[in-house]
């Protein structure tokens, strides 16, 4: 034991010569050989010393003091930097294809420093220079940080008081943090944010015609694939944030499905880019491949996926110049994975009903038999599901109560405010190890592998039951004139008269009107694509115009669409 503890010294003893040190009981060095004590002791962190008292012995005769390594000027829009290629290289290690970094999000972002003009430009919104701050960083994010630089009247035009221009403080934090909290630039909503870094990964992901949705990317953020809440802590030792840095750097929550979808559509009005790549029937983004992830993922039968094919070319959504952005023909960006879960409700309702009623009936009339030639039971279906969902639920929640949303580096506002921030954070971490020893688990959550799945189905160990993907549509559809046709004729909506621009959801107001059964299949694919209902239900709103709608509502939903995309184009370009 004590040849581990005193790895670290290999001096020899002034007595007797020998290397052959022991360690006390009060943690002092004596030489095994002669037994002579010296000065040097080991140092020791008790974090489980229940009144709150650390003790730290320094570990040397002489007691070592941090030297400061001079100022380290860096700009906010580095610190970004680091961010964003920290949450594209997380997305790489998951499997997706080096040409998303290195042929569009670097473009794309180079791009978006130019426009805002905080790089790649004359007049610069501020005045210190653009440097590199970490010596380790690749050398091409380091070639693209040096390429900008302040022009001489930048620095009288837009004069910045900051921390770091008044001495060499390690305190001074990033130099240019009080310049993006000016009214002007807040006003402005062209400067960086946590947010941004997101959209500007969706994005990328659309571009580059990859499987992952916006659902997905939310996914691996919440899970800590991708850094987000806590992405500060990756920074390197160099960039020290302090003060109002953390009006930035510091998100304690995740945003929302809508506003970041928001956030992407600014971004591509704000940007000005040009038609991306076609998302054809092969792309895994297209409702196609799409809805049939999401069928397997629901435990839906295989057959009902040409039925989802079907009404999506009803709804003129299969052809790839609807899914594809262009700043003409289509200026919104699709949501993919709502329109494919949308699409597979609208097919639900058509075959099934869900009107409380019709779906039962049909499930009376359906053989309850296994194997191959099984027909779907609806009613069977929704217990499996109910039970799956539930422990889904709750093993979710115990996930997100688990979960440490405090990062391990606060960030100070203050040089004062440091002492009692890290005795509370001491605090917390001895209450956290006494629970933990407590209640003889983890405190952490548990280690899960990544997956775009919410459900496993199947005969296998760990399965949340039995899979229903084989079985056959044979009591709701049958043979009418040599065509397929469903035993359901009836169909029910909602008012699909469209709204204002500015009109808010309905779906809180009517959902105590609508059918239990749409409601249940509704907030089942809110789980799945973890985005809240009234979202969802907008989008089925939306399929159910293109399929039901008179074409003069059609026409006019289409009008109205142009005009505000337009509207906000010119907005972004007038600020």
């Amino acid at each position: 034991m004590d040849e581990e503890e005193t790895a670290g010294y290999s001096e020899p003893c002034a007595q007797c010569a020998a290397v052959d040190w022991g360690l006390s009981e009060e943690g002092r060095f004596f030489c095994k050989s002669c037994h002579n004590v010296i000065e040097r002791t080991k140092e020791v962190m008790d974090l489980t010393f229940i009144q709150g008292a650390n003790r730290i012995s320094t570990l040397g005769r002489k007691s070592k003091t941090e030297t400061a390594g001079g100022r380290h000027t860096w700009m906010v829009c580095e610190g970004f930097q680091f961010i964003l290629m920290n949450q594209a290289d997380a997305l790489l290690r998951l499997g997706v294809h080096p040409h998303f970094k290195d042929g569009v999000l670097r473009q794309l972002w180079r791009l978006y420093l130019q426009k805002s003009r905080q790089a790649y430009c004359v007049n610069r919104v501020r005045s210190a220079k653009f440097r590199v701050g970490d010596a380790d960083s690749d050398s091409d994010s380091a070639a693209e940080a040096s390429v900008a630089s302040a022009s001489g009247t930048d620095g009288e035009s837009n004069p910045c008081s900051s921390p770091s221009s008044k001495g060499g403080s390690d305190w001074s934090g990033s130099a240019d943090s009080l310049c993006y909290l000016t009214p002007r630039q807040r006003r402005s909503h062209r400067l960086l944010s946590l947010k941004k870094t997101l959209a500007l990964i969706h994005l990328a992901l659309v571009w580059s015609r990859e499987a992952l949705t916006l659902s997905d990317l939310l996914g691996l953020v919440n899970c800590g694939s991708v850094p987000y809440v806590k992405a500060h802590e990756q920074l390197p030792e160099q960039m020290k944030l302090f003060g109002k840095d953390a009006l930035l750097f510091n998100a304690e929550t995740v945003p929302s499905h809508r506003s970041l979808h928001k956030e992407a559509q600014d971004l591509l009005l704000f940007l000005q880019l040009p038609a991306f790549p076609p998302i054809s029937q092969q792309t895994l983004l297209h409702p196609g491949p799409l809805s049939l992830r999401y069928l397997i993922d629901a435990n839906l039968p295989g057959e009902l996926h040409r039925w989802v094919c079907r009404v999506a070319e009803l709804a003129g959504l299969f052809h790839e110049s609807i899914q594809t952005f262009h700043p003409e023909s289509q200026p919104t960006l699709p949501r993919y994975d709502l329109q494919a879960a949308a699409l597979i409700i609208v097919t639900m309702k058509l075959l099934f009903g869900l009107d409380d009623h019709t779906e039962w009936e049909l499930s009376n009339n359906a053989r309850s038999t296994d194997g191959e030639g099984a027909q779907f039971n609806l009613r069977r279906w929704y217990k499996l599901m109910q039970t799956a969902l539930n422990r889904a639920q709750q093993r979710r929640d115990q996930d997100t109560a688990r979960r440490q949303w405090r990062a391990k580096k606060p960030i100070f506002m203050r040089k004062k405010e440091k002492w009692w921030i890290m005795k509370k954070k001491r605090v917390a971490e001895q209450l956290q190890m006494c629970f933990e020893k407590l209640s003889s688990q983890p405190s952490g959550p548990k280690d899960v592998t990544t997956s775009s799945f919410k459900f496993c189905w199947g005969e296998q160990k760990g399965a949340d039951g039995p899979s229903l993907h084989h079985t056959l549509l044979d009591g709701v559809v049958g043979l009418k004139d040599d065509l397929l046709t469903p035993h359901h004729h009836s169909y029910w909506h909602s008012s699909l008269r469209p709204c204002k621009p500015r009109c808010q959801n309905h779906f809180t107001d009517l959902k105590n009107t609508l059918p239990n059964s749409f409601v249940w299949l509704l907030e089942l694919f809110c789980f799945i694509l973890d985005v809240k209902p009234s979202c969802l239900y907008e989008e089925v709103l939306s399929v159910e115009r293109r399929v039901f709608a008179p074409p003069t509502d059609r026409a006019r939903l289409r009008n109205r669409t142009e005009t505000r995309t337009r509207h906000s184009a010119q907005t972004s370009e007038e600020s």
